[in-house]
């Protein structure tokens, strides 16, 4: 039985304006190509929804730290990664209705890895995530920003390392 749980954290999409550019050339230097996806499914984190079949998405490379750094000044140095993301070819971010936590399915394997304000890793840990969802994600972010040194948190998934989305300090 799954229980209620009230959202405390945010999940972040990627930002409007980082979207604009990525939509054109992405965080590596190349050109955006949208494609048909047939079959639906891929995680978008633009609108942090799963893609439907037939939908027209990209897969972009992005470097949320390094964005994030740029707008703090912070200097994340080795820590500055970049990775591929699916993105709507055309969308207005996430949809305003229940605030849950994207792309989350009980058993699913999640590293929820902290970064101070400098932008380094001041640690991390595996989430299996539980069949309440939103319990599991809720104490792994009260874990992270217990640490006061904490200030932002990335969900990314195990399987591929694919960045899902970043949660900041409230």
């Amino acid at each position: 039985m799954k229980t209620t749980t009230t959202t405390t954290y945010r999940a972040r999409a990627i930002e409007p304006a980082a979207l604009a550019e990525l939509r054109a050339t992405d965080d590596a230097g190349h050109p955006c190509a949208p494609f048909t996806d047939e079959e639906g499914g891929a995680p978008l984190r633009c609108c942090l929804r799963l893609s439907e079949p037939g939908e027209r998405i990209a897969l972009v490379s992005y470097a949320p730290l390094r964005r994030w750094a740029a707008e703090t000044w912070a200097k994340p140095g080795a820590y500055d990664e970049q990775g591929p993301v699916f993105v709507c070819e055309r969308c207005d971010g996430p949809g305003g209705g229940a605030r849950e936590y994207p792309f989350a399915r009980a058993g699913a394997l999640r590293t929820v890895r902290r970064y101070d304000a400098e932008g380094r890793i001041v640690g991390g840990r595996l989430l299996e995530i539980p069949e309440d969802t939103t319990a599991g994600y809720e104490a792994a972010f009260a874990e992270a920003f217990a640490d006061p040194e904490v200030a932002l948190v990335h969900v990314r998934a195990v399987e591929y390392g694919c960045f899902h989305f970043e949660v900041r300090r409230p």
